[in-house]
């Protein structure tokens, strides 16, 4: 299956909540989107990773995407090795993503700065022909992504360029939410983590609006580019 966009995420929500309304926008616009977890999540304070596996097929729902994989990486050990890269690179070859999305550069979670360099390494690794890999005894072909970007996490990272993510808000919340697990309950008995405040919940319309609001939008999504954007001419930033 040949992806437009396949976005990488370390732990199951990562991707829900940092790119959800830019995947929805591209997705309303025809473009094809699949999302692929480095791991089950399975060190997380709240739920377990049984738990977050049904939430990440929800919200996968939710969102429309084509597909979502999940490398069972180690939750809080994963590396940016070989052995890790060439996982990467097995699912950048399967879908052929013209764009990648992933973890921010840097962040509160050790695992999103490591996730966001393995994939952005990968991505450049999965280029050269000479790195030879295979799924179900097939040997791929080497691609190369022509664009990576990291979407903005945790910490307030001065993004590279925002996307206009107005009308599709509601149902990016809607895709968080999926996660019951993880984010605020007032009803949950389950011990409280950075992310289940319903400040953190908050956050998460305040951010956008704000993104927004400096872009001259109602809500838009934050990233930070590995080279320069260029364009045919200033007409194309109008």
């Amino acid at each position: 299956m040949k992806l437009d966009i396949v976005a990488f995420g370390a732990h199951p929500d990562d991707v829900e909540l940092g790119c959800a309304g830019t995947i929805l926008k591209e997705i309303s616009l025809g473009k094809k989107v699949g999302i692929v977890d480095l791991t089950r999540g399975e060190l997380g304070t709240r739920g377990s990773a049984e738990i977050r596996h049904q939430e990440a097929t929800a919200a996968a729902e939710i969102l429309g995407v084509a597909v979502r994989e999940n490398l069972d990486m180690r939750d809080g050990f994963f590396l940016n090795d070989e052995q890790h890269q060439l996982e990467v690179i097995k699912m950048i070859r399967k879908y052929k993503p013209e764009i990648v999305l992933c973890n921010a550069i840097d962040d509160r979670h050790i695992d999103h700065a490591k996730g966001s360099k393995l994939v952005s390494d990968a991505c450049f690794l999965s280029g050269l022909v000479r790195i030879e890999t295979e799924i179900d005894g097939v040997k791929q072909e080497a691609w190369r992504p022509k664009l990576v970007y990291h979407y903005i996490q945790w910490k307030n990272i001065e993004p590279d360029f925002v996307v206009d993510i107005t009308g599709f808000t509601d149902t990016k919340i809607k895709s968080i939410l999926a996660y019951g697990s993880q984010f605020y309950d007032p009803n949950s008995k389950e011990p409280e983590s950075p992310i289940s405040s319903k400040n953190f919940l908050e956050s998460l319309n305040y951010r956008s609006r704000d993104l927004g609001r400096l872009a001259g939008v109602d809500h838009a999504e934050g990233f930070t580019v590995e080279r320069y954007l260029a364009v045919n001419s200033l007409a194309d930033l109008m």
